[in-house]
């Protein structure tokens, strides 16, 4: 591909479903647009997953990237908390596989080490970072700036991941 890639990621949340669009090329990150699809939390599950899958839609057709990034889900002790996200996270899968293009999971913890350098940075922190690498960026919630975060993270790790889908396919 001669021109930039246009990356989406994506950070999975029930109530607010975070994204954010890049091109990358070579070293350059270009911010495209961010924003969330948000979900009526008075409204029952199936309603908010189909407000969830209609609005990212919504934004892959307007966007148009050639890759999607999203966001693993850690386990925290709140089971049912948990599994809400996890439903939220199978939005946040499918619908850019429904769109014909490759899907990545990066853990919370990657994403913070590559975008601030530490593992366990917090919100402020990646928000920082997101206008520093990102300079005409300024996301309007958290989780638009962890949504980006995501995409700069597949940003740079893509190339590795490229190769590690190619060795499994040939070992299997």
């Amino acid at each position: 591909m001669s021109g930039p890639l246009r990356l989406i990621g994506i950070d999975p949340g029930l109530r607010h479903m975070g994204w954010g669009v890049i091109e990358h090329q070579g070293s350059r990150l270009t911010h495209v647009a961010n924003g969330c699809v948000n979900s009526d939390n008075k409204a029952d599950l199936a309603s908010r997953l189909v407000e969830l899958h209609d609005g990212l839609a919504d934004v892959m057709r307007q966007f148009r990237p050639d890759e999607a990034a999203v966001e693993k889900t850690f386990v925290n002790k709140d089971a049912t908390a948990t599994l809400k996200l996890g439903h939220a996270r199978g939005i946040a899968l499918l619908v850019p596989a429904l769109s014909g293009i490759g899907v990545f999971e990066y853990a919370p913890n990657l994403v913070k080490k590559t975008v601030v350098g530490s593992g366990h940075a917090d919100k402020a922190q990646i928000q920082t970072m997101i206008g520093i690498l990102l300079p005409k960026c300024s996301p309007k919630t958290a989780d638009a700036a962890d949504a980006l975060a995501v995409a700069i993270t597949h940003a740079h790790h893509r190339g590795s991941d490229d190769l590690q889908t190619r060795l499994q396919r040939a070992m299997g």
